[in-house]
């Protein structure tokens, strides 16, 4: 016997909990976005360039990681492979969000907020959940765990 069918891997969350848990990954990984972004221009004196660019790469880190380990218990499976492709749908979102935003608040002229947050949610639940459940933190075929 392997190791595998001696101790399989937790299964992950699935349906509702799982989208849940994703959204609590995403609205912590916000959280953690903005705290470093506004620490960085307040605290350190940055540029809001600069610690908006620390505070997106933090909340990345901090929603990977989530990912990872609590919406898709995913921590048996390559971290090396889960990273690149983690970093190749978050390229797509920050597009997403970007022309999101555009259409939003330049095209229809929603006050430039809640056209973020329109485009967040749009993003999160038609684009970064689905990558990230079947592509980023998939498992092989035949594999336990999802």
């Amino acid at each position: 016997m392997t190791q595998e069918q001696q101790h399989p891997p937790p299964a992950a969350p699935r349906g509702w909990r799982q989208l849940a848990r994703h959204h609590a990954a995403a609205i912590t990984a916000t959280l953690v976005d903005y705290l470093v972004m506004v620490m960085g221009v307040e605290w350190a004196h940055l540029d809001a360039v600069v610690a908006t660019a620390l505070g997106a790469f933090s909340g990345a880190v901090v929603n990977f990681i989530m990912g990872r380990r609590l919406t898709y218990k995913a921590t048996d499976l390559p971290a090396s492979h889960q990273a690149w492709r983690y970093g190749i749908v978050s390229l797509a979102s920050l597009g997403l969000n970007t022309g999101g935003e555009y259409l939003f608040h330049v095209v229809l002229r929603i006050e430039y907020f809640l056209a973020r947050v329109i485009t967040s949610v749009i993003v999160s639940n038609a684009w970064n959940y689905p990558m990230q459940r079947y592509f980023v933190f998939a498992r092989p075929e035949g594999r336990v765990g999802t």
